[in-house]
């Protein structure tokens, strides 16, 4: 029988390769003082992303959501020293705390931070990316897959987070609108012939997802 889900998780962190003290120091900073700091992704997610970015060999990376940087941080630390992370966000209060921590990180120059409207950002962009990670508002979910499968290398892979919704995605009746619009992508590629995905209960569930052949 299996103990509590709060055990396991803590068990799966502990086991798991843990992100940098730089990472751990700016998790710890975002708590205390950032308004929503529950949208920052944990340390197993953020050990589950750099085991990607390891296994399919990534350079070049597409985040959409900033925040205050940590995933940004967590994948620059699994990237070789040429790797690249752009990442897209709209607020510079927390892109600003995000780049004070990326200073002090001997990954922080693989981090190229763009401040504006995402989806017309990655219009302006001329490079493939062999990873995406979709961690911004909700509503906009399935405009970012679609922006981020027009960048996206034959062989890459994107990663979208919060696909579980706390649960909400159960829920049929009387939903929000980020709700619908996480039911919405995720019947998307559930029902798509061109893509490949998994959605895992990771955290608050996480889909992967790359273009079939």
């Amino acid at each position: 029988m299996l103990t509590s889900d709060s055990k396991i998780q803590e068990y799966c962190i502990q086991k798991s390769n843990r992100p940098s003290k730089t990472c751990k120091d700016l998790e710890n900073y975002t708590k205390k003082n950032v308004p929503y700091s529950q949208m920052l992704i944990g340390e197993l997610e953020a050990s589950f992303l750099g085991f990607l970015l390891r296994s399919i060999k990534a350079t070049n990376v597409l985040e959409f959501g900033t925040f205050t940087g940590y995933s940004s941080l967590c994948m620059a630390e699994n990237l070789p020293d040429d790797g690249l992370i752009i990442t897209l966000d709209i607020n510079p209060e927390t892109v600003e705390i995000a780049k004070n921590y990326w200073k002090g990180s001997t990954h922080g120059h693989k981090i190229q931070s763009i401040i504006g409207p995402a989806l017309e950002t990655v219009k302006n962009l001329d490079k493939a990316f062999d990873f995406i990670f979709i961690d911004a508002d909700k509503i906009n979910y399935l405009d970012y897959l679609k922006a981020g499968l027009k960048v996206l290398s034959p062989k890459g892979m994107i990663a979208i987070d919060n696909v579980l919704w706390s649960g909400k995605v159960l829920d049929q009746k009387g939903q929000d609108q980020d709700t619908l619009a996480i039911q919405n992508i995720n019947n998307f590629i559930s029902e798509s012939t061109n893509l490949y995905g998994t959605l895992l209960p990771v955290r608050d569930g996480i889909f992967l997802i790359q273009k079939l052949d």
